[in-house]
């Protein structure tokens, strides 16, 4: 691999910053009452959706990115792989009332992150159980994938019965399509610490990352001890996830589509793939964000769209093509 070192990575984290700033720009002028430079209580209300899109998109981009090296599966998404369910379920048991001894901030993200690394660990062990072998294929990592999420489902939707005055992230349909809603600062504070945290870990971490998308056993022989990190990864990746589904609910494919976005421009290199991909994945939500109070002030739907609805329009389809080629 090349050289790396500071002035390579300020640059690439330079230009992404820049390209989200201009991005957030347009979209504070977009709101639900039409589109202009927002004044007074409009700047705070547009600010606080646009930062917490910014947030969780990166946050998701960011971990589909490490899934995907990591698992060296394509399709591999915090969504898919059941991450973003596990954590939706529990960040909503941390709401239950049963729970008020540990309503804080950081046990709401405490609750997401145990349940995001049980629902891949889950997935994992069943994934290499029926392989019969160390390897993970992914057909049957998806498949698994699949039913973790139908069980996580279930197990919300009896909880949403008993209480039903105890919505979830997003509203009461926040576990099947996230959405951005209103958060209290501590709650955006700790989202934002717990998601630095993972992508420090996933950058430091990330030349062994690109070795380990040659395989196990090329990475074995060039000094990556793949299993280990395989873990490692996937807990920063599943703390990033837990960060951003606490406060949104689980948004489906932003850490699909987003590596795949823009791979085709930096290439495969995690050190320059993880950042390129977290801009994307801010940009991507701040902009669904930005559609869904553009399409609510012109009126044509009659309320505004979660913004998950709008990714899983968006891919949808393109994890169907992601899946046939």
């Amino acid at each position: 691999m090349k050289r790396w070192n500071l002035s390579r990575l300020c640059l690439h984290l330079g230009v992404g910053l820049l390209a989200w700033a201009a991005v957030a720009s347009i979209c504070m002028c977009i709101g639900s009452t039409g589109v202009h430079w927002p004044i007074g209580d409009e700047t705070i209300f547009r600010r606080e959706a646009v930062l917490l899109a910014s947030l969780v998109g990166a946050a998701l981009a960011a971990a589909g990115t490490a899934y995907q090296a990591v698992l060296r599966n394509p399709l591999a998404d915090p969504y898919l792989l059941g991450a973003s369910s596990g954590a939706a379920l529990a960040a909503y048991v941390w709401r239950l009332p049963e729970m008020t001894g540990i309503a804080s901030d950081i046990g709401q993200q405490a609750f997401a992150f145990a349940g995001a690394l049980a629902a891949v660990s889950t997935v994992l062990i069943l994934t290499t159980a029926r392989s019969g072998r160390r390897r993970l294929d992914p057909v049957t990592l998806l498949l698994v994938g699949v039913i973790v999420n139908a069980v996580c489902g279930a197990l919300y939707l009896l909880l949403n019965a008993i209480h039903k005055d105890i919505p979830g992230a997003g509203g009461e349909m926040g576990f099947l399509v996230g959405g951005i809603g209103h958060v209290t600062s501590g709650q955006f504070t700790c989202a934002a610490i717990a998601t630095l945290i993972g992508w420090i870990a996933l950058m430091l971490m990330s030349g062994s990352l690109t070795v380990a998308t040659l395989g196990e056993g090329e990475a074995e022989s060039l000094g990556v001890r793949i299993h280990r990190l395989r873990w490692v990864a996937l807990c920063a990746a599943s703390l990033m996830t837990a960060a951003a589904v606490a406060v949104s609910g689980p948004i489906a494919f932003v850490g699909l589509v987003c590596p795949h976005a823009v791979r085709p421009l930096v290439g495969g290199d995690q050190r320059r793939l993880l950042p390129a991909a977290t801009a994307a994945g801010a940009i991507l939500l701040a902009l669904a964000d930005a559609v869904s109070r553009g399409l609510a002030a012109q009126n044509l739907i009659g309320t505004q769209l979660q913004v998950g609805i709008l990714t899983g329009l968006l891919g949808g389809p393109f994890f169907l093509t992601m899946l046939l080629i």
